[in-house]
């Protein structure tokens, strides 16, 4: 019988992993991210839909919360410390924005479905935050990482990611149903935490990297494996979120152990992470997304126009033209594994109702979708403007084909 229960899991498993390998080259082929599909199959899959996978819940919980550990681990490992508080410095104003923004949508919408105070805070976040991951691989693929509106939308993107560090201890404090105080300790906690890491990262983060180095891959593999999850699991312990813990850990890593740990981690996170979003998706039911769709696009549509006001403002600031504002606010458009990370955190705890991982799901889904084309097509799209405004002639500036300094210029060739 034990025989039999383990052979049906690992074809389960198998089946997911291959699955999830042929959503990912889809994804790829296609020029977007893995993770609307990543969901769509664990919907597929999950309550509700066509097969349920019983065998592998728990191998997939466990997997899951390696993968949200191994997510913001390597995001830590992306920011050194002095990154971190220049970004700050640079970009605070454009910060505050972004949050009242993007944030008040989703506080509006959750209590509009009488979620309460808990659904309207986890609702905040989900809304909130973009998808570094998607964002970076836009700006990639597109060949704007040069451009004079990129360091605007990195700079928020950090900004964004200390948020979280307050954020997410505030989160699991009121989804544990803590006090006042409780809750205030917890974020206390966790700033001077941040503090502490920034602190101990500017000064010896060499003695920091030094710990957990190792010119074998084998041993560096399962010291940082091992601290990752010692340092999660601490973390939990003390109610400050294992994500910031991770988070933190890897702020802590620097130069060039830094860069050697993101490469021999990244196949891992990779694999995790998606099981992570299989699991969200397992864990809604599709008979659930038709009631909250509606207030899906409508986040959506909002959101959109608010991320695009973001950064068309933020960009303005640093003197980019209305090209590089345009792409700077369409940049930030895409959400991703933070809003899932999120949800995910709220839905676990049964903190909110069923509705809230279906709107989250559903949310996600139009918003990662969202963004890349957004940020592929804002360009032709703004560029039709100026011809129905001046008669369809453009002047040699405009057609110039520079990366959205402070004259107006109309997008490169290539980049169409």
């Amino acid at each position: 019988m034990v025989a039999q229960e383990t052979a049906l899991a690992l074809i389960q498993l198998g089946a997911v992993f291959f699955g999830l390998g042929l959503l990912g080259r889809i994804a790829a082929r296609i020029g977007m991210s893995p993770i609307p599909l990543y969901l769509v199959g664990g919907l597929v899959f999950g309550t509700g839909g066509l097969v349920e996978l019983r065998q592998v819940d728990d191998f997939i919980h466990l997997a899951s919360e390696i993968g949200v550990v191994l997510l913001l681990l390597l995001l830590g490992l992306e920011y050194s410390a002095p990154e971190l508080v220049t970004g700050l410095r640079r970009s605070w104003a454009a910060g505050i924005v972004d949050i009242v923004l993007n944030a008040t949508p989703g506080v509006l919408v959750a209590f509009a479905l009488g979620w309460g105070l808990t659904g309207a805070i986890a609702m905040a976040g989900v809304t909130y935050i973009s998808s570094s991951g998607i964002v970076a691989k836009v700006l990639n693929d597109l060949g704007r990482l040069g451009n004079r509106e990129t360091p605007v939308v990195l700079s928020i993107l950090v900004f964004e990611d200390l948020v979280m560090a307050g954020y997410l201890p505030v989160l699991t404090a009121v989804l544990a149903g803590v006090g006042f105080l409780a809750g205030l300790k917890t974020l206390t906690i966790a700033l001077v935490a941040v503090t502490v890491v920034l602190i101990v990262a500017l000064r010896y983060g060499r003695y920091v990297s030094a710990i957990v180095d190792s010119e074998d891959r084998e041993i560096f593999l399962l010291k940082l494996l091992g601290s990752a999850l010692l340092v999660a699991g601490v973390a939990a312990a003390v109610q400050v979120s294992a994500a910031v813990g991770a988070f933190l850990l890897g702020i802590a890593i620097s130069d060039s152990t830094a860069h050697n740990a993101t490469k021999i981690l990244e196949p891992l996170r990779d694999l995790f992470a998606a099981l992570f979003f299989v699991l969200f998706g397992l864990s809604t039911d599709p008979a659930s997304i038709p009631p909250v769709l509606g207030w899906a696009c409508l986040l959506a549509v909002v959101t959109t126009a608010s991320k695009v006001a973001t950064g068309w403002w933020a960009a303005k600031r640093a003197g980019a033209g209305r090209y590089g504002r345009a792409r700077a606010g369409t940049a930030l458009v895409a959400h991703g594994e933070f809003s899932i990370v999120i949800a995910g955190l709220a839905v676990s705890a049964g903190a909110v109702p069923a509705e809230f991982a279906a709107l989250a799901t559903t949310y996600v889904l139009l918003m990662a979708i969202l963004g890349p084309v957004a940020s592929r097509v804002v360009e032709p799209v703004l560029a039709l403007v100026p011809r129905r405004m001046v008669g369809g002639v453009l002047t040699r500036t405009e057609l110039s084909p520079t990366s959205g300094g402070g004259a107006e210029s109309a997008p490169p060739p290539d980049a169409m």
